[in-house]
């Protein structure tokens, strides 16, 4: 959520930045905000004005009264005293509407970029940042992972359509055991690096939704449970973030550096066509998270800690990636700064995002309210949230099958997961 008192000071400011993020509709509601603004003020500042015109008349009839003096003049006095009672009463009815109307419109405004973003309407602007490993050039032609997963007893998803509908993935056998391996080898790995393990509930309410961000705008890309204030998570960034909302840490306790495992839902609203066949874009998948709640002054550094961290699963898994800096117009409703890491994927001859980093200052934070303070008698501040995917086990799986997938249908995998796989061989046929 956006500063509020920001936005009075620099209007301009806010409509350069809805403009450089293309979000539809925002600019409107911007205006109707700063309308509204003005509306609650010009209420609150009545409602203030009658208060102490109440107050000073109520205190002139209770000295007249004490003092026996003037008793002509207490009829019209006590009369004018209800009249203004009666105006502030009304008055006070519209003031809680006209100051939820404020907080309704300011919930859906986009996060300001930040300065060195670099400008552009789409992902065509995304600036690549460094390339990691030379892309798999393989002497035949590449199979897709969704032939190469069902050949190898991997994957099912007709069984999972039949199940469930398309876009749902049954893992089988070593596939299953696969998954299994590749969140424990993940977790592992950032546990190592100094975060804390959580696994929360899978299910979420509304606020929490509304904390990062993800209502009341993407609504629709959720799955609601019907008759209930729950949702299925779209992300372990929903309840990780929650966990402290509405509360005030200590210095010392920050940075604090969760990472979670959990199945995540999303519609995919608006996806018909893209990336739609195979483990890509899936309505269920599964997901490593890390979330961490920082200073602001420390929030950049924290952002390349954990680009640093998901870069280093995929050297560990040696898959070639490339570091992808978002431009403002693909930056996303929430985020500040993103950078995406993109798996290189034979068969599509491309790079395929497989864990999006971002720092989104205090945005969620003001959403969520999570504060803490420096130190004794010193004022409250709101922390900075900072995220990304460590990474995405489905992409991952995909990844893994068409850069080690070999020329007579077997595919090699390596060796950071022989531990995990119960020391059994790399090579599944």
């Amino acid at each position: 959520m956006l500063d509020l008192r920001r936005l009075r000071e620099d209007p301009e400011a806010a409509r350069t930045s809805i403009a450089s993020k293309g979000e539809a509709g925002s600019a409107d509601t911007l205006e109707a905000l700063l309308a509204a603004d003005v509306q609650w003020r010009q209420i609150l500042a009545a409602v203030e004005a009658l208060r102490a015109e109440r107050n000073t008349l109520s205190a002139e009839v209770g000295r007249l009264k004490r003092a026996g003096e003037a008793p002509t003049a207490l009829p019209a006095l006590m009369e004018r005293n209800r009249a203004t009672a009666d105006r502030l009463r009304a008055l006070q009815t519209e003031l809680g509407p006209a100051e939820a109307r404020v907080h309704q419109l300011l919930l859906q405004l986009p996060n300001y970029p930040d300065a060195d973003v670099p400008l552009g309407p789409d992902e065509s602007a995304n600036l690549e940042v460094r390339v990691e490993g030379r892309p798999v050039e393989l002497p035949f032609q590449p199979a897709a992972h969704w032939d190469l997963g069902p050949a190898l007893g991997l994957l099912d998803f007709e069984r999972a359509g039949k199940i469930t509908g398309s876009r749902f993935t049954v893992f089988t056998g070593r596939g299953a055991r696969l998954v299994r391996a590749l969140v424990a080898f993940m977790l592992d790995m950032h546990v190592q690096r100094g975060c804390t393990e959580v696994l929360p509930p899978f299910l979420i309410n509304s606020a929490s939704m509304l904390g990062t961000g993800n209502l009341p705008k993407f609504g629709a890309e959720a799955f609601a449970v019907s008759g209930t204030d729950l949702w299925l998570a779209p992300t372990a960034e929903v309840p990780v973030t929650n966990l402290y909302r509405d509360e005030i840490l200590t210095a010392e306790a920050l940075p604090i550096r969760h990472v979670a495992y959990t199945p995540c839902w999303r519609s995919e609203a608006g996806a018909a066509g893209r990336d739609t066949r195979g483990l890509i874009r899936q309505h269920q998948f599964d997901k490593v998270e890390i979330v961490q709640f920082v200073p602001p002054e420390a929030s950049d550094a924290h952002l390349q800690e954990i680009i640093a961290a998901a870069e280093s699963v995929l050297g560990a898994l040696r898959l070639p990636y490339r570091v992808v800096r978002m431009c403002t117009g693909d930056l996303g409703f929430a985020a500040a700064n993103k950078f995406d890491l993109e798996v290189w994927m034979p068969s599509y001859g491309r790079y395929v995002e497989i864990s999006s980093c971002s720092n989104f200052r205090d945005f969620q934070a003001r959403r969520a309210n999570i504060r803490f303070r420096r130190a004794r008698g010193q004022s409250l501040e709101f922390v900075h949230t900072v995220n990304g995917s460590a990474l995405a086990v489905g992409r991952t799986v995909a990844a893994l099958l068409e850069n080690g997938q070999r020329a007579d249908g077997s595919v090699v995998l390596p060796e950071a997961l022989c531990p995990y796989l119960g020391g059994g061989p790399l090579t599944w046929r």
